[in-house]
């Protein structure tokens, strides 16, 4: 449709949160100047806001009042950034001599120019629907799994949250090799006998978590198609209310990470979180380039120390529930100890212990506490969310 005359009235807040929404997705870098741009299609029923990378797309509708309905598109990093910083007013658009574009609000007055759309690319359709899951729930879970996931893009199968969909029930796993966080939740799919294996960007997971308003009224839609066809468009759509975004999955194989999971442990142990992140944020101020906390657990309280070269000691002690044949001596890098503690989502943790070079799990604490069994070892309990981190090897 032409755009010589397309025109429009929109709310300042309506606006500014579409286009700051569809624009964090928007690249800053890009080889075809075209993918910086953000749709804006104007039609009877308001607007329709998009943007597509090849990757990602996004496309949001909000209420306007129309004059003349077209489609334009404009620099969407610029635009978000300009209504930012509008007064509070009504915001009108419009399209000036066939290349620019007027935003005007209040005494405020902008004049873009438009990007012609003849090389837009043509904007993903969301698969079909898969199923729906609570947005509290849904937001929780990513960013529990998130926390774990790879950042190097040479490793492209460990950049993904693996989604192992079986039935009502969904299995969300995510590695950088030295750590693993595991969480399980319940969703109502369309099918109930509902089959898949998913590798979906972290990042664009992580991003479609922060962004998603938390007093969304409705379900979250989860599309990556229905039957035999789930997965085959290579999309991971998600549509919340007004909102809609695909992304493309990974084509890569998720590792394996099941027999990481230790079934019983030799030690366990329970911990107050709060007071357990202020002690290590201290003791880690001495260590060189967050190398390692070291953790020594005996019955009634664990002792935190670090350092010992030139930037000096420190230690702390902190009461403990510990149970274990012996004292244990273990030790963490100092982030992915507070990565993980800030993502189990209860007043207190529960570690779980083989030996101090093994893996380490950290759970929610359970209404009770495993016993030992007749080895004296202590049974992993009934879970939904599990991290499971890596030691640093003693010095020595």
């Amino acid at each position: 449709m032409a755009t010589e005359d397309v025109s429009f009235r929109v709310a300042k807040d309506d606006f500014e949160g579409a286009v700051s929404w569809v624009a964090r997705s928007l690249p800053s870098k890009v080889t075809q100047p075209i993918l910086r741009a953000m749709l804006i299609k104007v039609d009877e029923d308001g607007l329709e806001l998009a943007g597509f990378d090849y990757e990602v797309s996004t496309r949001v509708r909000i209420p306007a009042e129309i004059e003349n309905p077209g489609t334009i598109a404009v620099a969407g990093k610029l635009i978000a950034g300009i209504v930012a910083v509008l007064p509070n007013k009504d915001v009108d658009v419009r399209v000036v001599d066939g290349s620019k574009v007027l935003v005007v609000c209040g005494a405020s007055r902008f004049e873009l120019p438009l990007i012609p759309l003849d090389d837009y690319p043509q904007l993903p359709t969301l698969p079909e629907l898969t199923g729906t899951i609570d947005p509290q729930l849904f937001v929780e879970a990513i960013t529990q799994v998130v926390a774990a996931a790879g950042k190097d893009d040479t490793l492209p199968m460990l950049t993904g949250v693996h989604m192992e969909i079986d039935g009502s029930e969904i299995q969300l796993a995510a590695t950088d090799r030295f750590r693993l966080a595991m969480r399980t939740v319940e969703w109502d799919p369309v099918a109930e006998d509902v089959s898949a294996k998913l590798l979906v960007p972290a990042k664009t997971l992580q991003e479609n978590a922060r962004t998603l308003d938390s007093n969304l009224n409705n379900p979250i839609e989860i599309a990556v198609g229905a039957g035999d066809n789930i997965g085959a468009d290579g999309l991971f759509g998600l549509h919340a209310e007004s909102r809609e975004t695909t992304t493309r999955m990974l084509d890569a194989d998720f590792p394996n990470v099941h027999p990481l999971l230790p079934k019983s442990h030799t030690a366990i142990a329970t911990v107050e979180i709060a007071p357990l992140q202020e002690a290590i944020r201290r003791v880690a101020l001495v260590t060189d380039r967050n190398a390692q906390i070291r953790m020594q657990f005996s019955e009634g309280e664990v002792i935190l120390s670090a350092g010992g070269s030139d930037s000096g000691t420190a230690e702390e002690t902190l009461p403990c529930a510990f149970t274990g044949r012996d004292e244990l001596i273990i030790a963490f890098n100092p982030m992915y100890l507070k990565d993980g503690l800030n993502v189990v989502h209860t007043d207190r943790v529960m570690f779980g212990f083989t030996e101090p070079s093994r893996p380490a799990i950290m759970v929610p604490e359970p209404d009770e506490i495993p016993e030992a069994d007749e080895d004296g070892n202590y049974p992993t309990p009934e879970t939904d969310f599990t991290y499971l981190l890596m030691p640093v090897r003693l010095p020595g």
